[in-house]
Parts: structure tokens; sequence; C-alpha cells
């Protein structure tokens, strides 16, 4: 059997310990692999060298180790690696700004500059940066308006990860209506792109301009939810709901966009097998427990046939903060909208049954107490069920 051959410790990466492709050096004088320490200077958004601990400066940029380059790819030609290919030098800082006023002053070659643009960052994510400190981001916010370069500039923005900073620059009325009119497009990338950078933007907006959102911007986000066009986009657009729904009378809004029915829609035909569907139910279920707190979301939640079945059905079986939400919608429909009709479709349906079955199972304390609140409150209208044991009858009023 072939003996496996070791890396030479000082071929690899500190950050990944994996064999370096692309070597660079910073500031203090370590040598990473260019993809992995570009990943934790601008994703993990850290600022120290990892091996010295010492802050990197910002106006020094990787400075490529073409000598060791040079024997790595001689020791893989050695040992009968895969040879590493010599990397494309990306471009200097000169010849991006120049792109960048060529994209601002020339419309008729600026979607090709944009294009230009996009592979410049995709191959070196430290020129996001420089380009985002050379108002990028502002100007390629302007050609949102712009029919014939919104799905670039989207796609340019999306890929930036714009910092907070720059983000709080963009929140204004007149941004908001540029991503309302892309939402209303029929280009899937460009809705997905635009409900992302929504919700980025209303994270560092001021409570005040979210009190006062305007309903169009709701109804399009609904809108989007509605059509499931991507996992991603319809976590995003949860996201977005559930902020700004804790502001001014934003549950009204989602709540006359037709909000409610489009979450019940979404838990009765969305699988929720793997932990990244699950986490989808449980924002489902927190935003329709938001909703629920409204008389109006309760009213939309008793008009669905299947509404009261869907919830008590996620009840135990998705994870235990599906089960604590379900249960606080299940409390909101018992206290405050809970007519005869309401009490005993309830009972027909589960609802009483999977109540029993939350009291007598380990689990959060404060869901089993507020499931044995809803059985006593109704106590004389559900003690006949068939579903409840006699030892919890004795608790009853």
């Amino acid at each position: 059997m072939a003996q496996e051959i070791e890396v030479p410790s000082h071929f690899t990466c500190p950050i990944s310990m994996q064999l370096m492709k692309d070597p660079v050096i910073v500031s203090t004088g370590i040598t990473y692999d260019r993809e992995h320490i570009e990943k934790w200077l601008l994703t993990c958004k850290n600022k120290f060298c990892p091996v010295t601990k010492q802050v990197l400066s910002d106006d020094t940029d990787p400075t490529p180790n073409h000598t060791l380059r040079r024997l790595i790819q001689s020791w893989c030609i050695l040992n009968n690696f895969d040879r590493i290919p010599t990397p494309k030098p990306p471009l200097d800082k000169s010849q991006i700004l120049k792109l960048l006023k060529e994209a601002k002053k020339s419309p008729q070659n600026r979607l090709e500059c944009l294009k230009n643009l996009r592979s410049v960052c995709q191959a070196s994510p430290m020129s996001v940066k420089f380009l985002e400190q050379n108002g990028a981001v502002e100007f390629l916010a302007l050609l949102i308006n712009n029919r014939e370069f919104v799905d670039e500039a989207l796609d340019l923005l999306y890929n930036f990860q714009v910092s907070d900073t720059s983000l709080k620059q963009l929140v204004n009325d007149e941004f908001f209506e540029s991503l309302v009119f892309v939402l209303k497009s029929t280009n899937f990338q460009s809705r997905v792109h635009a409900i992302i950078l929504l919700k980025s933007l209303l994270h560092v907006a001021d409570p005040a301009l979210l009190i006062r959102i305007q309903p169009q911007v709701v109804i399009e986000v609904v809108n989007l939810l509605k059509d499931n066009v991507s996992h991603q986009a319809s976590k995003s657009a949860l996201k977005l709901l559930i902020e700004i729904c804790r502001w001014g009378k934003n549950r009204i809004k989602a709540v006359e966009s037709g909000a409610v029915f489009v979450l019940i829609e979404h838990l009765l035909f969305d699988k929720f097998s793997t932990s990244s569907e699950r986490r989808s139910c449980e924002l489902v279920l927190v935003l329709l427990d938001q909703l629920c707190g409204c008389a109006e979301g309760r009213a939309e939640l008793l008009k669905h046939g299947a509404g009261v079945a869907i919830v008590s059905k996620k009840v135990l079986r998705v994870s235990q903060v599906a089960t604590c939400r379900a249960v606080r919608i299940l409390a909101s429909i018992a206290r405050f909208s809970a007519t005869t009709r309401v009490l005993q479709e309830m009972l027909q349906v589960g609802v009483v049954s999977k109540l029993c079955l939350v009291v007598q199972v380990d689990g959060n304390g404060k869901t089993k107490e507020r499931a044995k609140e809803i059985l006593r409150l109704h106590s004389r209208v559900w003690k006949k069920a068939s579903c409840v044991p006699p030892y919890l009858l004795s608790s009853y009023p």
C-alpha cells in the first residue's frame, strides 16, 4: 500500500491547515492562502493576524509570496500531486478604480463594466472593500431604478456583503420603493437579491422608519413569500416580516396583505425534514404568533379551514421552539376568540389531545403551564372528552 505523503508544515495555510494554492504575506509577515485570509478579514470581519494576534494594517493588501508558491508547485510535481496552477494576479486598485469610473461616466459601456466588476469581486473579495470605500455602493443603489442595469447592480450589491455603515446610507423611502419595484419583477434572481438586501437594510434602520413603513412594502414581501421562489428568499421574507411586525400597526398591514393565509399554506405543504426546513417552520410559527396577537390575525386564522388544525399538528412534531410557538397561538385563540364553534373545532381536530400530551411530556415549563391554562380555561366544555386523562380532570375548577 502506498505510503501517505505528508505535506510540509510551511506549505500549509495556518487557517485551513491545507496546502496553499495562492500564498500571500500579510503586514505581520505571516503567509496565508489568499482565499482563507480574505475570508477571515472580510466575511468574519476580523482585523488581526490569526497567528500573531497583531492588528493588520488597513492600508496594506496581502502581498503574493511568489517564492513559496514556486516551491509548492515544484514539490507537487516531485511528489505526483496535482500541480497547482499559477493564480491570475488580481487587478490593482488603480485598475479597479478605472473600471468604476468608466461605469459611472459611460452609459454605453456600463453593462460591460458592471460585469467586469463582478468578476473582479469574485476573484478577490478584498476588492469589494476597496470598491465600497470609493462610493460603489451608492452608485449601484442609483442603478436600481434603471431597468437596463438593475439585475447587474443588485447582483453586485448582493455579492458585496455591504457593511452596516454603508447600509445605513441607503436607508430611505426612495431606495425602499426601488426594491419594491424589483420585488414585483419576474426576474427570479433579482427578487431573491432584493429581499435579502431589504432584510439587511431594515436590520440597521431606525425604528421610526419601521413604524411608518409603507403597506406596499409589506404586500410585496408577502407576495414573494406566497410565490415561494426559493428557500433562501422565503427565510429572508419571514425574518423581515418578523422584524417589522414588532413596530406600530405593521401586524395589521401584514394581516391585510394576506400573510396569515400564506403562512398556513406553508405549514400545510412545506416539508420540514432537514434542520434548515425545521428552522423555516419555526419562523412561520413565530410570525403567525405575532399576527395572532391582534384580533384581525386571529380572525384570519379561524377563517382558514385548516388553520387551527395545522398549528396543532406542529405541536411536539418539529422542535421545542415550534411547540412553544404553536401553543402560544392556540392560547391566543383560547383566550380571546373562543366561541362555542371554535371550542368544538379545537376538540374535533385534536387540539385538546395535543395539549394533554404537552402537559404529560417533559419539556419547556412555560409551554406546559400555558397548555394547562388553556385546558383549565375551557374545562366545562372539554371535561367530557375521552382524550383528557382522569387525573387532569381533578385539577379543573
